[in-house]
């Protein structure tokens, strides 16, 4: 089983570099089942029902989310309607959607859940993600050996401990929200494929994918401000994971695919599917 992780699409910018980078990928690598974090797909922060159905459409399995699940309106009133779409699994029982899925590839089923840190959110708060770990990955194994959890958190430690807890209990533990790309991959000792953080799907010259101008100012006056794309240097970053019958994970590889930024803005201002 090979699992393509593209790492979190910023902002129209990313959009456009997850469309044009895939075909891209697909000249260089085969993969069985996509995996697309898309927490800040829509203006740099949270995800839009349209987005989400237009990053779908382009062949992305399964969107994961993470603190900004529940920013766009649209979303947080249809998210059970759109299976594909996972927010963190320690939340409140209250919360809508799904955190955890089995997904179905030609003969196989894939499992993927999301997990979210405790250090850092401000608006949005989940449970200890150490704690529902083991019963959480005791479930999703009992119906298929490949399973993958997105951990969504902004502090290293956290994922590095987290990494150690899971090894060895499920296939890959993918590191997201940081949206700089690490260079830490590797098999851990039990067979779990690891990574701190898979980057970002956006402007690689900027912060985080957003304007710099406008994250300099956020600075300056304390209000905050994601609207502002970032145009240069489009890009689709992630991991390809590599994983045997038993669930346990072959190799880790980071993937890097520029897009010609030539035409990127009337790209994004022609398209209508996704605001």
């Amino acid at each position: 089983m090979k699992i393509l992780y593209c790492a979190e699409v910023v902002g129209k910018t990313g959009v456009y570099a997850f469309k044009k980078g895939l075909p891209e990928l697909k000249k260089r690598f085969s993969w069985d089942f996509l995996v697309l974090c898309a927490d800040g797909a829509t203006g740099g922060n949270g995800l839009g029902r349209n987005h989400a159905a237009y990053l779908r459409k382009l062949g992305a399995n399964v969107l994961t989310t993470g603190e900004c699940c529940f920013y766009k309106k649209d979303l947080t009133e249809n998210i059970e309607k759109m299976p594909y779409v996972l927010r963190p699994e320690n939340l409140n029982p209250e919360a809508p959607g799904f955190g955890s899925r089995i997904f179905k590839t030609g003969n196989e089923k894939v499992a993927v859940a999301v997990l979210l840190g405790q250090s850092g959110f401000g608006r949005l708060h989940g449970n200890n993600p150490f704690s529902i770990l083991p019963s959480l990955l005791e479930r999703l194994r009992q119906e298929t050996p490949y399973v993958l959890i997105d951990f969504h958190a902004e502090a290293t430690a956290e994922k590095k401990t987290l990494f150690a807890a899971a090894d060895g209990r499920c296939s890959a533990v993918i590191g997201s929200h940081n949206r700089v790309q690490t260079a830490d991959e590797e098999v851990m000792p039990e067979g779990t494929a690891v990574i701190t953080d898979a980057g970002r799907t956006g402007s690689i010259q900027s912060i985080g994918g957003c304007d710099a101008a406008s994250r300099i100012q956020e600075y300056l006056s304390g209000i905050p401000d994601w609207t502002r794309d970032a145009w240069e240097q489009p890009e689709l970053q992630g991991v390809l994971i590599d994983i045997a019958p038993n669930g346990k994970a072959v190799s880790i590889e980071r993937i890097r695919q520029s897009v010609p930024e030539d035409t990127i803005k009337e790209d994004t201002t022609n398209e209508t599917a996704a605001n």
